[in-house]
């Protein structure tokens, strides 16, 4: 079994186990210590949502960050008992697993978040299907990731802010365009 490593924060080190699951590629170590260096450190009091969480690595990024909230959603089995295991591990209290579909939580959800972590499954037009329900699920002055096979430009009313490339790996910082 695999291993990723928390980047900073509070749980700076900490090792989390990778699932075996088809697909399944934890962000890179270097992309999310540029994502947090963009967003700043410190994301005290923030309520984040990372879909399609897979190892949960940017969620729990974000909680070891002081976000006082992060709910992370899966549908995988063996991905979820992982993360189950991880935020036991880790005492990771603000951290709330959904087992579910990523899309129905985006159309469903009567909550709103401060971040999104949106990095879903590559080649299955994950993005395109979550992209109507963004400006419902984040805040107005919200930030959206979005981490993708191929440069994004633009999603609905959310732009690109901030945009990298690591291998095949493009991530964007995105934030909605002010009327």
């Amino acid at each position: 079994m695999s291993r990723v490593r928390i980047v900073g924060g509070q749980l700076r080190s900490r090792l989390l186990d990778v699932a075996a699951v088809p697909g399944l590629r934890p962000t890179p170590d270097r992309v999310r210590e540029t994502l947090f260096n963009w967003l700043g450190q410190d994301l005290d009091g923030q309520h984040c949502l990372d879909l399609f969480s897979g190892t949960g690595i940017l969620g729990f990024e974000a909680a070891s960050r002081g976000a006082a909230g992060v709910v992370l959603v899966e549908r995988d089995p063996r991905a979820l008992d992982a993360l189950h295991k991880a935020a036991k591990t880790l005492q990771a209290s603000q951290v709330e697993i959904v087992r579910g579909d990523a899309v129905r939580f985006a159309q469903t959800t009567p909550r709103r978040f401060d971040g999104v972590f949106l990095d879903p499954p590559y080649k299955q037009g994950w993005i395109e299907q979550v992209q109507p329900w963004l400006d419902r699920l984040l805040e107005p002055a919200g930030w959206l990731y979005v981490e993708s096979e191929a440069a994004v430009e633009q999603l609905g009313a959310w732009h690109v802010v901030r945009q990298g490339r690591a291998g095949q790996v493009h991530f964007h910082l995105m934030r909605r365009s002010q009327a």
